[in-house]
């Protein structure tokens, strides 16, 4: 081989790695930033405002009433992110997850720094599942569990979905209405907690492949 076919050569195989090297580092970044997830702070905070079960309502003494009545609080914290929910899954149990009712909240938009309060109704219940619901110091113990993707939605683009899974114990008193009269949290399980490590197996197993291609 020449000195100048050597000199001719080197450039461009520095040009061809160059290249690849972008390919790969933008790739990468792609990947990761699609799979990023929201920090704790950009999730929705999601609560129970308010809870009654006329059932349980000893002064009215409604016992034949099947209805749930319920508001939940979903805020947005960001100021900088709207976001996009999915129909939002309510289901209600007892605290030994013994099946109540299910409710669903149809999909909507939430602008930045914004609240929104869902009222709904639950009806028929089964007064019999409510009624064991009830602890001996007359206080019924409820659980409530939230479960919706959402996406947010920057300047110039959206996200792609994200799963939240939340839920709280809810006690009821011997008026039928949440005992707690501020609003109760819903927080997320720690069984929903291990989606998140799975997510980002895909992102090592295509940030190896990519880089094998690259070498080769």
């Amino acid at each position: 081989m020449s000195r100048l076919e050597a000199e001719g050569r080197a450039p461009s195989c520095w040009w061809r790695f160059g290249f690849w090297l972008t390919i790969l580092a933008g790739l990468i970044i792609l990947i990761v930033w699609i799979n990023l997830r929201p920090t704790g702070s950009d999730i929705p905070k999601c609560s129970v405002e308010y809870f009654y079960v006329p059932a349980l309502n000893k002064t009215l003494n409604s016992r034949l009433n099947t209805t749930l009545n319920f508001m939940v609080r979903l805020a947005n914290p960001n100021s900088e992110q709207g976001i996009y929910y999915d129909d939002v899954h309510l289901s209600f149990s007892s605290v030994t997850y013994v099946f109540i009712a299910n409710y669903t909240v149809p999909r909507f938009y939430q602008g930045r720094k914004k609240k929104a309060k869902k009222w709904g109704q639950v009806v028929p219940l089964n007064n019999q599942t409510v009624l064991e619901a009830v602890l001996p110091n007359g206080l019924a113990s409820f659980r409530i569990n939230l479960k919706t993707q959402v996406r947010y939605k920057n300047s110039f683009w959206k996200t792609r979905r994200f799963g939240v899974d939340v839920g709280a114990e809810v006690g009821v008193n011997g008026d039928g209405v949440k005992a707690n009269k501020k609003g109760i949290r819903l927080k997320k399980s720690d069984s929903s907690s291990s989606s998140s490590l799975r997510s980002y197996f895909p992102v090592c197993v295509l940030t190896n492949l990519l880089a094998f291609f690259a070498i080769c």
